[in-house]
Formats: structure tokens, sequence, C-alpha cells
């Protein structure tokens, strides 16, 4: 996917839920950056539907989505597709009136479904950064998936075996949905960033900002 990253200071956060991608939007916004969050404009976008069940916040919105087996899950999935598709329309038209201001978007995890088009203009607008776990850290995220379940659009990933349980089913076809994602993010990203690199708590903006340069540097 060609296109060259914008000179402007725009970054567009890119992973599976549980990378950092908030946690730096979130830092950058400290530090004066305006910060577009799609989780919260999606949630916002639900919020008469989950209101109706009783639902609220992200954990909410993964609530009423239900697991993959649920059987309002398919028609639920592509409610929340929908919403993602428009949120992030919506966000990157609104980067011409912020012209002049460093922003960051804390994209979903599930960003790659919006279709070539957003992602072309995606990639035109902002520099796409990629949070890349390892191995070892896709298992903590998978872990913290089945104890803390945010929104997840498996796209048709999740296949149970006879005798699974759900969780099992979600256990084992996670790390496929990973690997899957990987290929989509890498092919997006300008450029990548190991998690691995990011967790040293005193690690600030300064820092992160200079390891995405240097990335861009590199010859591709």
């Amino acid at each position: 996917m060609e296109s060259p990253a914008p000179a402007t200071p725009r970054l567009a956060l890119v992973g599976m839920s549980g990378a950092g991608k908030t946690f730096w939007t979130k830092k950058l916004a400290a530090d004066g950056w305006t910060a577009i969050c799609c989780d919260d404009r999606i949630e916002e976008r639900l919020a008469p539907r989950l209101a109706e069940g009783g639902y609220a916040g992200i954990n909410g919105v993964a609530a009423w989505m239900g697991w993959p087996d649920n059987r309002h899950y398919a028609e639920r999935e592509a409610q929340y597709l929908e919403e993602e598709i428009h949120t992030l329309g919506e966000a990157l038209s609104s980067l011409g009136r912020m012209a002049d201001k460093p922003v960051v978007l804390d994209t979903t995890g599930s960003v790659i479904y919006a279709g070539n088009n957003l992602m072309l203009r995606l990639r035109r607008s902002m520099t796409v950064v990629y949070l890349a776990a390892s191995a070892q850290e896709q298992q903590l995220l998978i872990e913290r998936y089945l104890g803390d379940p945010k929104p997840v659009l498996w796209r048709g990933a999740f296949q149970p075996k006879k005798g699974e349980t759900p969780r099992e089913t979600v256990a084992r076809c996670y790390p496929m949905l990973m690997a899957a994602r990987r290929q989509s993010y890498e092919a997006l990203a300008h450029c990548t960033l190991p998690v691995a690199e990011l967790r040293d708590p005193a690690l600030g903006t300064t820092a992160f900002l200079a390891k995405i340069r240097a990335q861009l540097a590199r010859p591709r």
C-alpha cells in the first residue's frame, strides 16, 4: 500500500487491543497533541443501543456484542463495523480543520476492516504507526481479552471444534486472528515499533517520537 508519510505531525496508532495505542495517545495528549479516540466515538454512536440492554462504556460495548458464539454477535459485529467506518471517515475529514495542530488518532484493533478507500485516506493523511506485540506479549493480550473482554471483530476467525467451550475456542483462535491482522497492519503502516521497546516506564513522548522518526528514515 504505497503512499508517503505526511510531513505534518499526525500519527495514527494501529495494533491489537492492549498493545498500547491508548496509552501513547494519552501521553501525547498530555503534551498538547489533539487526540481522537475512535473507541470513544464509536461508543457514543452506539450509546442508545447499549442503553437498551443496560450497558455502558467500552466493556459495555463488548458485553452488548457478546462472545462470538452468541446468536446476536454477527448482527452486532456488523453494526459496530458500520459505526467504525463512519467514525474513521469523520475523523479523517476533521483533519482539514486542524491544519497546524499535531494530531494523534487512537484507532481500534479492527480499523483494518474499514475498507481500502479509508485505508488509503488514512495513509495519505497521517503517519501510520503499528505497535507490534511479540509472541510472548500476544499471549498476554489473549489472557487480557479472556479476563477483561474488549470489542473484537472476529470476521469469521472464530471456528469452534466439537466439545470446546467458547473460551477454549477463543484461546485457540485468537492467535490466528492476530496473525492474520499482523499482515494487514504491516501493509497499512509507515513504520512498526515493537511493543517490547516501549515498556520502559521512563520512556517519554520525545523518545517515542524519536523512535518513529528513526524508523521512517530507514530504507524500505
